[in-house]
């Protein structure tokens, strides 16, 4: 068995940060092991001047560090699991999902205000499809103005004045240590988080029986339920960044509770539900909530989404 291993990642601070995470979760299982980091510059990175949606959506971020590992390059990727597309390409897996971050949103706030404080006209800046339609649902009075960059940039962009709030996952500001920056934490309640968000997604190739014998040791069983129950609702829905769509697992008394949305762009229209499963089922689960959104309203909402202009 090889003592190298080689992780690939993006280049921005909090990818570093996920993928050092790894190598210690590795080294403190593994001492015997030498790894290394090998930074890989995605097609997200190179395009920091438009909405994703714009640009293709989920793979962005992910579609080159894939390739290198195909390619024998890499020994493993690590990616935030919210990048991930529904299918992975032939030969890859998903080996291991460590334990989850705090999975929700977060508004940051330039004025201190919660979301229920901003004045109507408040420019509220994001990234993101699916927080821009929830908001608006909330609040259709604010004006939601897309942002893009990393965290440091995105705070500038706050601090400069060119937005009245922000909205991030709440897993980066924790991750990097800002949580005294977080103004408002904003639960499933208020807006339901995108799939896989707040966790890691270490991928490897499918049959590396080395790099699959490590990883066991990494994974942690309720994240991954969790979030198997959420990517089967998302290939269900053949989710990406170009649709308003949602979905978070809970565990509660030892069931999987998946809540999902399905929202317009303007926020008016938006079908939310909920399922319990149990944690053996949770992908069957996952399949029949987007089954029943598409059915209960969703699929109308989708076909109204004009992906081309973007």
């Amino acid at each position: 068995m090889t003592d190298e291993i080689r992780i690939g990642t993006r280049g921005s601070q909090l990818a570093l940060w996920q993928a050092e995470h790894v190598k210690h979760l590795i080294t403190s299982a593994f001492p015997e092991k030498h790894v290394t980091i090998a930074v890989i510059k995605t097609t997200g990175d190179r395009i920091t001047d438009r909405p994703l949606a714009m640009v293709g959506g989920k793979g962005l971020f992910v579609k080159e560090i894939e390739t290198a590992l195909i390619n024998r390059e890499i020994n493993l990727a690590v990616h935030s699991m919210k990048d991930m597309p529904g299918d992975l390409p032939a030969g890859l897996t998903i080996g291991a999902v460590p334990c989850r971050e705090n999975p929700f949103d977060v508004l940051i706030s330039r004025q201190g205000l919660a979301l229920d404080d901003y004045p109507s006209g408040a420019r509220i800046g994001t990234s993101s499809l699916r927080r821009a339609s929830q908001l608006k649902h909330l609040r259709p009075d604010l004006e939601m103005v897309s942002i893009r960059g990393n965290l440091d940039t995105r705070m500038r962009k706050l601090a400069s004045g060119e937005y009245d709030a922000i909205v991030l996952a709440a897993a980066g500001m924790l991750r990097l240590g800002q949580a005294d920056g977080i103004t408002q934490y904003l639960d499933d309640t208020v807006m339901v988080p995108a799939v896989g968000q707040g966790a890691l997604c270490i991928e490897t190739r499918e049959g590396d029986q080395q790099m699959a014998g490590i990883l066991e040791n990494l994974d942690h069983f309720e994240s991954r339920t969790c979030v198997q129950g959420e990517r089967a609702f998302l290939k269900q829905i053949e989710g990406s960044c170009h649709i308003p769509v949602a979905c978070f697992g809970r565990i509660q008394s030892n069931q999987v509770h998946l809540t999902a949305v399905v929202a317009s762009e303007d926020g008016q229209d938006l079908v939310r539900k909920e399922v319990v499963s149990p944690m053996d089922l949770v992908e069957d689960h996952g399949k029949k909530l987007a089954v029943h959104l598409l059915e209960n309203g969703g699929k109308q909402i989708l076909e109204t989404i004009n992906t081309h202009d973007r």
